[in-house]
């Protein structure tokens, strides 16, 4: 648990209005704080197995973790739909509609 200068818990709002400072300050878009950990959460979700995001963000179950803080990322989704086309790009110029896969 954060605290105050004096020890007491910390305020949300006045947790958010000094991130809205040092955010300004950075001469970043608004956003907010919530939003830096989801950022976090997709971009080291390529590449990094997802116990170990799991555990970087304290959630209890992988399922938490990426079905709440991560997405599909562009590149992701090209990568797959190449790997589609690899597997099954010549039978499809084949002018048999589907023939071939089907028998």
């Amino acid at each position: 648990m954060f605290t105050s200068s004096i020890g007491t818990p910390l305020e949300p709002r006045n947790v958010d209005r000094r991130f809205d400072v040092l955010r300004r300050q950075a001469g970043l878009p608004w956003l907010r704080l919530h939003d830096l950990r989801h950022a976090f959460a997709s971009m080291f979700a390529e590449g990094v197995p997802a116990r170990t995001l799991m555990e970087l963000l304290g959630h209890s179950t992988i399922q938490l973790t990426m079905n709440t803080h991560t997405h599909v990322m562009p590149e992701t989704q090209r990568e797959a739909v190449g790997r589609l086309d690899r597997i099954f790009g010549d039978q499809a110029d084949d002018g048999n509609d589907g023939e071939k896969l089907a028998g």
